[in-house]
C-alpha cells in the first residue's frame, strides 16, 4: 500500500498535534505510591520484557505507558515537573536530546553509565543507549545483483534510481537517518539528498510496510532498519521472502546505527527505583533480553552479545556521530522544505 506526500503533509500535521497535546491516558494518572511508570516510546513487546524481567528480580512494579518518541518527548516538555513519568525510553536519540536539552533529565548514576560504552550514550551524562538499531537497504534479491546495489546512500540521489525505491520519511526512525546524514555532510548536502528522495523514492507509512513494498516488486528497494527483516524472518518470512539487506558500511550515512535512549525524569519521585531500572536495562538482565529474544534489535552493554543471527555491530562499519548532535528540529524543517512531510 503506498500513500502519496499529500498523504504524508496531512499525517505529519496530525502527528504533530497529537505530539503538542498531552496524551490523556498517560497524563491523567499519577505516578503510582509504589513502583515506576515508564513513557516507552520502544516497541511495546521489548519494554514489557525489560518490565517483567526487572520486576521479577527486585520486586519494583512497573507501569508501562506506550507511545511515539516525538509524542512523548514533547509530552515531557508540556508536562515538565508535574510529569507522572519516572522513565523514558525511545527507540532513536533524537527524542531523548529534545527532552535533554530542556533540562528535564537527572543525570544517570555513574554505575549505570559505566555499564555501557563511550559511543552509546549522551555526553553529558544524562541518558544513556539501551539498544541500538542499523540502517540497511533492504532489496528484492529476485531483481537486483550485488554489483547493481548503492555504494552510499547518497547514491540513491541519482536520477538512475528515480521510482526504484522507498523510503518512510514522517516516521522517526527514517528522521533519524537523516539527523545523522546532516551531522555527517552538513545541511547543504543533506538538503540536496532530500530533494532528490523527493523526486525519486516512493513514501510508505512505516518501515514494515516499505519492506512489504521491495517484497511484493512494488520497488526494488527502501532504506529502513535491520530488524524490521530479521523479525519476518523468525516468524514467517511471507513479506520478506524475496528481500535480502544490503549494508553500506564504510562509515557512510547510510550504516548509521540509531541508538535507542533511556532515561530518568529530574521531577521524579522515586528516583532510585528509576535508576535501578535503568540499570538493569543496561545491565546484564536488559540486554540479555535483547541476545535471546525476538527484538532483533543490537545489544549495547559492554560485553553484551547482540542475538547471534544478527551482523555483528563490530562488522557494520558504522560512521562515528555523537549522539546529542543530532539535531531533530532542523531536519524536520529541511524535510519540510523539500516537500516530504
Amino acid at each position: 500500500m503506498t500513500f502519496s506526500f499529500s498523504h504524508f503533509s496531512g499525517a505529519f500535521a496530525l502527528a504533530v498535534g497529537l505530539a503538542a497535546a498531552p496524551l490523556l491516558s498517560t497524563a491523567v494518572n499519577a505516578a503510582d505510591s509504589e513502583g515506576i511508570v515508564v513513557y516507552n516510546a520502544q516497541h511495546e513487546s521489548l519494554a514489557k520484557a525489560w518490565a517483567d524481567g526487572f520486576t521479577k528480580e527486585t520486586g519494583i512494579k512497573v507501569t508501562v505507558r506506550n507511545g511515539s518518541d516525538m509524542q512523548f518527548a514533547n509530552q515531557i516538555i508540556e508536562e515538565g515537573a508535574a510529569s507522572p513519568a519516572d522513565v523514558f525510553l525511545t527507540e532513536n536519540s533524537p527524542a531523548m536530546t529534545l527532552v535533554d536539552a530542556s533540562g528535564l533529565f537527572a543525570p544517570v548514576d555513574a554505575d549505570t553509565l559505566a555499564q555501557v560504552p563511550e559511543t552509546f550514550k549522551s555526553a553529558d551524562g544524562k541518558w544513556t543507549g539501551v539498544a541500538a538499531r542499523s540502517t540497511v537497504f533492504a532489496y528484492d534479491k529476485t531483481k537486483l545483483k550485488e554489483a547493481d546495489l548503492p555504494k552510499s546512500l547518497l547514491n540513491l540521489a541519482d536520477p538512475k534510481w528515480k521510482g526504484r525505491w522507498g523510503a518512510s520519511p514522517a516516521g522517526a526512525d527514517f528522521q533519524a537517518i537523516v539527523s545523522a546524514l546532516l551531522e555527517l555532510k552538513g545541511e547543504d548536502a543533506t538538503a540536496a539528498w532530500l530533494k532528490a528522495l523527493k523526486e525519486n523514492a516512493t513514501p510508505y507509512k512505516g518501515n514494515s510496510v516499505a519492506m512489504k513494498a521491495v517484497n511484493a516488486g512494488e520497488v526494488e528497494g527502501a532504506v529502513i532498519y535491520h530488524y524490521y527483516w530479521f523479525g519476518d524472518q523468525a516468524k514467517t518470512g511471507e513479506n520478506s521472502k524475496n528481500v535480502a539487506l544490503h549494508y553500506f558500511k564504510n562509515q557512510d550515512p547510510g550504516a548509521f546505527v540509531s541508538i535507542s535512549g533511556g532515561g530518568v525524569l529530574a521531577s521524579s519521585q522515586h528516583q532510585k527505583d528509576a535508576q535501578a531500572f535503568l540499570k538493569w536495562v543496561t545491565g546484564k538482565g536488559g540486554q540479555t533480553v535483547l541476545r535471546d529474544g525476538d527484538s532483533f534489535e543490537y545489544a549495547v552493554g559492554n560485553g553484551a552479545q547482540s542475538n547471534p543471527k544478527l551482523t555483528p555491530l563490530a562488522d557494520l562499519q558504522a560512521p562515528k556521530v555523537e549522539p546529542s548532535k543530532l539535531n531533530s528540529k532542523k531536519v524536520t524543517d529541511l524535510m519540510t522544505a523539500a516537500g516530504l512531510i
